[in-house]
């Protein structure tokens, strides 16, 4: 009786959730008979459950090597690499095992730190190379493109010097990243050249986490990570695996949290990289008949129902917290995952829909443990869903009926910026609009807010920057050059962070380069545009060369995160709004002691505009028209405000905070 309270407390918080507690409590009910399964019936943790890396893979041992592997539908394997030619050997030839698994012995002479490997799989009617499933390195030829896995065993291998650090979570102020497309040049940039060019412009702009991309190993560089073939592989294009971990002990010793962009939603297709046919068999990893393949992005889908999928994807969170010091993870596609139909035409347009039976429980099951595994490895992991149809609990507790997340991303939000700049002219921007697509959450859930990330960036689409000055950007960035199109974009581009940032509940994100408004897309190399790394880069010089105008929206956005760093737990503060007019296009609410006022209209500044705010004297913080980012300066921000009284509010302690505010501008005031 007392899990099924658990459970719905739930629905205690949202009552209109009622019709579906059976479902809620299901699901719950469902998780915790699976967990019991795995765990033995509770005489070891879900943790000890997920430690498959820790047997299977290539391992160095005092006499050796071994190396074990699970393929139930092989009738032969071998290794074949460097050290015997390529050719099959039955010196290398494994053991079949119970459970479907292999295991092979070698002396410490039959591998060297280096050598280059696969498999060569055998079942009834066919056989196939095969890059092991559990590998835990694999590289690609310079010259052949052919991947293959290498025996890494360096001389001297990489020891964490910040093993008790905690992320900062008060708010979590998350830097999206791609190692590849982070350095200036038109080529794939390293985990060094990050660490020693990168991270210290992420410390100084205030950011306390960063959120990596791509860093599992992946065939296809364009795919920018997504289409994953060696889950337990840290990509080599961008380096080796001491260079990954200096440079997240290298943040850690900068106060900046690492997260991961893990990919368990999917797996490429590929069958001599991946796992698409490992063993010879279609259904080893992935679901058999119609829901093997994704309708929409050319890959496979995951059997969450099988203890050995299971084994391995929960194996896989808890190596790259472990292994690598990971603080967490944001769990990709997490919608696609939910839904039979991933999502995909689907209107969620009542709470009906995601209890009607379309859902996938067994992928819902995973989620959860997950979730578990995660923080019970590592209490203070974070744990973030990328999912858009907003199934209700999945940011909740698990104790609760929830799926255990700590945040779900703000998803509605980019949509909503980008649909408005596209679709309506700046006199329809209206605040009570912007003000409920940015607060319109469930109580008991964190989000990650954001005006866009790296999918608003993609070929194909624009960013925002992109989309308010479009060609304009080539010509009119100068500093000293006045042009209507750029002076409205930076403006505009200013005021949506700033309403963004400073109506969060949980945390912020910005993707790399869009805090100084990157120019252009990302398209990553490829054949349409002649394999050009062009704009799979960032031009760091743009905002480092000061006779441009990016550095004033790259500076905005370092002092916007310093004032919401400012108040501490920002992120739980009440969020209290004072005002909002559709007519005259403007919007203020207050969070502590800080009062954001918002003047959307394009051609109409107001002067005397009250506010009923708590009485006192206020002082300009943060002016989005100041003449240090790129605005007109039209108010004096050096005079302090004060409240002037009126007797109908004298018992309530307000008065009327009078302000000139310029069309198309926004202020932040503390109050002294």
């Amino acid at each position: 009786m007392l899990t099924i309270m658990q459970s719905l407390h739930l629905i205690k918080n949202d009552p209109w959730l009622s019709p579906y507690a059976a479902a809620i409590n299901g699901r719950h009910q469902y998780y915790l008979e699976r967990k019991k399964c795995l765990t033995n019936n509770g005489k070891q943790t879900i943790k000890d459950f997920a430690s498959g890396h820790l047997y299977f893979g290539l391992h160095k041992t005092p006499s050796g090597w071994v190396f074990r592997e699970w393929a139930p539908n092989a009738t032969a394997i071998y290794l074949i690499g460097d050290f015997n030619g390529w050719q099959k050997d039955e010196r290398y030839r494994l053991t079949r095992l119970e459970h479907g698994n292999w295991e092979i012995t070698l002396g410490e002479e039959m591998l060297r730190h280096g050598d280059l490997f696969k498999l060569l799989m055998e079942w009834d009617g066919g056989c196939g190379e095969r890059i092991p499933a559990w590998i835990r390195r694999v590289v690609q030829d310079e010259h052949t493109k052919v991947f293959s896995a290498q025996v890494w065993n360096p001389e001297h291998t990489y020891t964490f010097k910040h093993t008790d650090f905690k992320p900062d979570t008060s708010p979590l102020l998350i830097y999206e990243c791609h190692i590849g497309m982070s350095t200036n040049e038109e080529k794939v940039g390293s985990y060094s050249e990050f660490r020693t060019n990168i991270l210290p412009r992420i410390q100084k702009d205030g950011y306390n986490a960063i959120q990596i991309m791509a860093i599992q190993e992946h065939p296809y560089y364009g795919s920018f990570g997504y289409h994953v073939s060696s889950f337990f592989a840290a990509s080599s294009r961008f380096g080796t695996p001491e260079e990954l971990k200096e440079l997240i002990d290298e943040a850690h010793s900068m106060g900046i949290a690492v997260i991961m962009d893990i990919v368990h939603s999917h797996a490429v297709k590929n069958e001599i990289e991946g796992l698409g046919r490992f063993d010879g068999s279609y259904n080893q990893y992935f679901y058999s008949g119609s829901r093997r393949e994704h309708p929409a992005w050319d890959s496979l889908c995951f059997d969450y129902g099988k203890d050995e999928v299971l084994h391995f994807l929960l194996s896989n969170c808890k190596f790259w917290l472990e292994e690598y010091q990971f603080d967490g993870f944001r769990f990709d596609g997490v919608t696609s995952m939910l839904y039979y139909s991933h999502g995909l035409g689907e209107a969620f347009s009542n709470y009906g829909d995601y209890y009607n039976g379309h859902q996938d429980g067994d992928a819902i099951m995973y989620l959860t443990l997950a979730n578990q595994l995660i923080h019970e490895a590592k209490p203070h992991a974070i744990t973030i869903a990328e999912e858009v149809s907003g199934m209700p609990g999945l940011a909740a507790k698990i104790s609760d009926g929830g799926y255990g997340f700590d945040y779900r991303m703000a998803m509605n939000i980019p949509d909503y910026w980008i649909k408005t700049i596209k679709e309506k002219k700046d006199e329809d921007w209206h605040p009570s609009s912007i003000w409920w697509e940015t607060t319109n959450r469930r109580a008991d859930e964190k989000t990650i807010s954001y005006a866009e990330s790296h999918d608003q960036a993609l070929v194909g689409d624009k960013t925002i920057i992109f989309r308010l000055i479009d060609a304009d950007m080539y010509w009119h960035m100068s500093a000293n050059d006045h042009n209507f199109a750029v002076e409205r974009g930076m403006a505009l581009h200013k005021m949506i962070r700033l309403v963004t940032a400073a109506t969060i509940n949980g945390g912020y994100l910005n993707f790399m380069g869009n805090e100084f408004g990157h120019p252009e897309w990302v398209d990553f190399p490829r054949e349409g545009n002649g394999w050009s790394h062009k704009y799979a880069r960032r031009q760091w010089d743009l905002v480092d060369n000061p006779d441009l105008k990016y550095h004033f929206l790259g500076d905005f956005d370092r002092e916007m995160i310093e004032i919401i760093k400012s108040v501490k737990d920002f992120q739980s503060t009440p969020i209290l709004k004072i005002w909002d007019s559709d007519g005259d296009q403007t919007l203020a609410f207050m969070r502590e002691d800080l009062v954001f006022v918002f003047n959307f209209s394009p051609n109409r500044s107001y002067t005397d505009y009250g506010f009923l705010t708590p009485k006192g004297e206020y002082e300009v913080v943060l002016n989005t028209d100041d003449l240090r980012f790129g605005g007109f300066g039209l108010a004096d921000d050096n005079i302090q405000h004060f409240t002037n009284f009126d007797p109908l509010y004298k018992k309530e302690g307000k008065e009327w905070l009078k302000l000139y505010i310029p069309a198309r501008s926004a202020v932040v005031l503390r109050k002294k």
